[in-house]
């Protein structure tokens, strides 16, 4: 297989993959090659450079993102959030509605809680008026 950066007679460049050059030309000459952008079948080959990659030794490794830190002043706030909601409220994992509805009905001792519930039940704890809101991050467990 051959990459090919082709031009159509419009000037929009591209690129393509091949069998060979001699596949390149079967196709070019019936007209099977077009430009993604106006349709031109008038294409041919653009100047090209070889793909030849550095010996190891000489190759600078790129530095490894943090994946960890956020991204965005828009992660930095909900990783802040995260933070406050883990440190002021008591995680109670996939038995979130049933510990909502005990605190709601009086049952169970008044706290902030946090945890897991299935659509079907949040949206049963939303309609019954329990004070309940989805956040916006996963829980710890889930998170790779």
């Amino acid at each position: 297989m051959i990459r090919y950066s082709l031009k159509c007679e419009a000037g929009h460049g591209f690129d393509s993959w091949f069998k060979g050059a001699e596949a390149f030309s079967t196709l070019v000459s019936a007209g099977q090659v077009v430009c993604p952008v106006c349709g031109s079948a008038q294409v041919e080959k653009g100047l090209m450079a070889p793909a030849v990659r550095p010996a190891r030794k000489a190759e600078a490794l790129p530095a490894k993102p943090d994946l960890a830190a956020p991204a965005s002043d828009l992660e930095e706030k909900i990783a802040a959030l995260r933070r406050q909601i883990e440190e002021n409220s008591e995680y109670v994992g996939m038995n979130f509605a049933a510990e909502a509805r005990a605190i709601h009905a009086g049952d169970a001792p008044e706290r902030t809680i946090h945890g897991e519930a299935r659509p079907d039940e949040a949206r049963a704890m939303i309609e019954d008026g329990l004070p309940v809101a989805p956040l916006p991050f996963l829980p710890a467990r889930k998170v790779n």
